[in-house]
């Protein structure tokens, strides 16, 4: 554990002892909702198999350990969200808790009706509404002024507002609406770690320190809601890249612009982050990873492998995330394929998945190749730059 980690969790009030204490039997659930015969399964411990006439009965016993104060992971469409009560802030706690997250960063409201907006914030103006009625439900987070005491000040992590999103995936829905209560709801993973995109994820980082697992098969978008901010006269700023693209925000918003801190890394001396990912690094393997970048895809190849057979050489184990245009261009003991690079959707649905394989083969010394900043290839780049620390590796210093 680096010491920006241990800093992290020391703020938090998090430490081993503590999560030991809170060791508890973790729930699976299949849930079916989705009529996805398909969906894959689980040989884990205690997992309840469900079908289409069970979902009732799972919905409402995982909806009463929500509204009971605990803890509940389920699917979205962008990856899978830890749950608890919005409103109760021991439920809040205990995310914190087991994710180890900083007390500083924020928490994502879901809602499953706009109804319930009202005992939520204090106003929406007219660029937010046009936005909701475009992506919602959908991968797209609203930071909105928050009502005194409608949330826990543990989700707005004392700030005056408050991110809020509607789920486009019916069992994350039927949740929400099963809990009676919004769900504060951040990716369902070890804080730092890559995020949940299928249920063996989350059982991976947290079977023990959370009540219960909905099995709803994999994620669909693969990368986590944009987040945006949008001011009084209608111009949207992007705190955090994601499902929805840019351009897709520019159909309806007066200009779109990126917050300048996405440009810049992450660290615990930075101001106080208004969104989820803006401030920590996120989504990291274990190995050290680094992005690759130059004008010419045969320079960085070269670079790529350059720089593999050199750790290769000094004993590491090596890993190579690419693009199937390059992908046979490379010598490691890992190569991890990101789909096309004229498919970002392939990469997004990807990563996360990809970063764990990395961790899962005992992968040490990690390279990715990088990727144009268009549509949803903004957001696999910045989850790649979060990952690598913004570590990057100029190719076209080796002339």
């Amino acid at each position: 554990m680096t010491m920006e980690r241990e800093r992290e969790r020391e703020e938090n009030g998090i430490h081993g002892q503590e999560l030991q204490e809170r060791k508890t039997v973790t729930t699976m659930w299949r849930i079916c909702l989705n009529d996805n015969d398909s969906m894959p399964t689980s040989n884990m411990d205690s997992f309840k198999v469900g079908n289409a006439d069970e979902d009732a009965r799972v919905l409402k016993e995982a909806g009463e350990v929500l509204a009971a104060g605990g803890t509940v992971a389920f699917p979205t469409e962008t990856v899978y969200g830890l749950g608890a009560d919005a409103g109760n802030t021991a439920a809040v706690e205990q995310i914190f808790a087991a994710k180890g997250r900083p007390s500083d960063n924020p928490l994502i409201v879901h809602i499953s009706d706009l109804s319930q907006l009202e005992d939520l914030v204090l106003g929406v103006n007219d660029t937010e509404r046009r936005l909701m009625e475009a992506y919602w439900p959908g991968p797209l987070t609203l930071v909105l002024p928050v009502k005194p005491s409608a949330v826990s000040p543990r989700v707005t992590a004392g700030l005056d507002t408050v991110a809020i999103r509607m789920p486009d995936h019916k069992v994350a829905l039927a949740l929400i609406s099963a809990a009676g209560c919004p769900l504060a709801a951040p990716s369902a993973n070890r804080s730092g770690r890559p995020s949940p995109t299928l249920a063996s994820h989350v059982f991976e980082d947290l079977a023990g320190s959370i009540d219960g697992i909905l099995d709803g098969g994999p994620a669909g978008v693969g990368v986590e809601s944009t987040v945006v901010q949008v001011g009084q006269d209608g111009a949207v700023t992007v705190l955090r890249p994601g499902g929805v693209t840019e351009e897709q925000l520019a159909a309806i918003a007066a200009s779109v612009q990126r917050d300048p801190a996405l440009t810049r890394a992450g660290g615990t001396d930075s101001p106080a982050p208004r969104s989820p990912g803006m401030k920590y690094t996120h989504y990291a393997p274990k190995g050290a990873l680094c992005i690759v970048q130059g004008r010419t895809a045969d320079a960085v190849s070269a670079k790529i492998q350059a720089e593999l057979d050199a750790a290769k050489a000094r004993g590491e184990k090596t890993g190579v995330l690419s693009f199937d245009e390059h992908i046979g261009h490379y010598r490691a003991d890992v190569v991890v394929s990101l789909g096309s690079l004229a498919a970002p959707e392939e990469a997004a649905k990807r990563l996360y998945a990809g970063l764990r394989q990395f961790d899962e083969e005992g992968a040490t010394f990690l390279l990715a190749e990088s990727c144009p900043e268009k549509g949803l290839g903004a957001a696999v780049m910045n989850r790649l730059l979060k990952a690598a620390g913004h570590h990057i590796l100029l190719a076209d210093e080796m002339d």
